[in-house]
């Protein structure tokens, strides 16, 4: 079998995190135990993601010439992801989160975005070889709006079929949600997109169908301990999760992602992608740090075969 291809436009972070009894109230000092220093960043983190999963992975990103940068690009070529679509700023810095973990699991995250927020146009223009050869084009909201636009209309250009997760939270113009294919939200930032906020199963379903309703061609929307739902013209269905003991929740959604993405991109059906992320994404919450936690193909499919 021919290996899918995916190019993922996004953020590629540092990732500081401290395991603590509990999230800090403001003005908090809490003691914490165990320090983890990883990869991180949406766009890195999905891009591994897949790349694990057995994709050829092409990531379009932005990284400060300094100690974090060169650590990035060289974690990302041992995952076997294609960096030269990689660009290096020469005043901002590499993109660091701050991240504490709780003890069940939860997690608090400050970004300092750095040379994130400079990803232009012309970057992404650069990729459009690769965008072209692309089955799936996966993007998110850590780097600038402008050139997550210009990766959906190249990736529009060459019928390349595109997934937009709206992470972090922040308003999405109508016409780009018409224009990309599959929109992945979570709760809280499909809540942002519709103004409308979910309660449970049937507050989701309604949430994404007002997603549907702006626009959107299809939405997998993320519940945590839920699962996911799926929505579109055809209908609304829910994705049920897997139990397993969360040790931290960093990246499970970029799990997920990453995951959807290498499925579609495979030709597999939405509800089958799905029920693949969710297991993708709950294997993820067993191990810390973002990245270090996004599990093979082999690790997804003994645990599928094992619930």
């Amino acid at each position: 079998m021919t290996e899918p291809r995916i190019v993922v436009v996004g953020s590629a972070n540092t990732d500081m995190v401290v395991k603590a009894p509990r999230i800090p109230a403001p003005g908090e000092t809490v003691l914490g135990g165990r320090f983890v220093m990883a990869a991180g960043g949406k766009g890195a983190n999905q891009a591994v993601a897949a790349a694990r999963l057995g994709c050829r992975v092409t990531l379009v990103a932005r990284l400060g010439r300094d100690m974090f940068g060169q650590q990035t690009r060289e974690n990302l070529e041992r995952e076997g992801i294609d960096t030269a679509c990689l660009a290096w700023d020469e005043q901002e810095a590499s993109g660091i989160a701050l991240i504490i973990v709780s003890a069940d699991g939860e997690n608090a995250i400050a970004v300092a975005p750095g040379a994130n927020a400079t990803l232009s146009t012309m970057d992404v223009e650069r990729a459009e070889p690769a965008i072209a050869q692309a089955s799936v084009v996966l993007m998110q909201l850590e780097v600038p709006l402008e050139a997550v636009r210009c990766a959906i209309e190249l990736a529009r250009k060459h019928g390349v079929r595109t997934i937009l997760n709206p992470a972090p939270a922040a308003p999405v113009p109508a016409d780009l949600l018409r224009a990309v294919d599959l929109v992945t939200p979570n709760e809280h930032e499909a809540a942002l997109l519709t103004g409308v906020k979910p309660h449970g199963e049937t507050g989701a379903e309604t949430v994404a169908r007002a997603l549907l309703s702006q626009g959107a061609q299809a939405v997998a929307m993320t519940l945590g301990k839920r699962g996911s739902l799926l929505a579109t013209a055809e209908g609304v269905q829910m994705v049920p999760a897997f139990r397993v003991q969360p040790v931290d929740t960093t990246g499970a959604g970029d799990a997920f992602n990453g995951a959807l993405a290498a499925r579609w991109a495979l030709g597999v059906p939405l509800p089958e992608a799905a029920r693949y992320a969710n297991a993708t994404a709950a294997l993820a919450t067993t191990v810390m740090g973002a990245q270090p936690s996004m599990p093979t193909a082999a690790q997804v499919e003994r645990f599928l075969s094992q619930t």
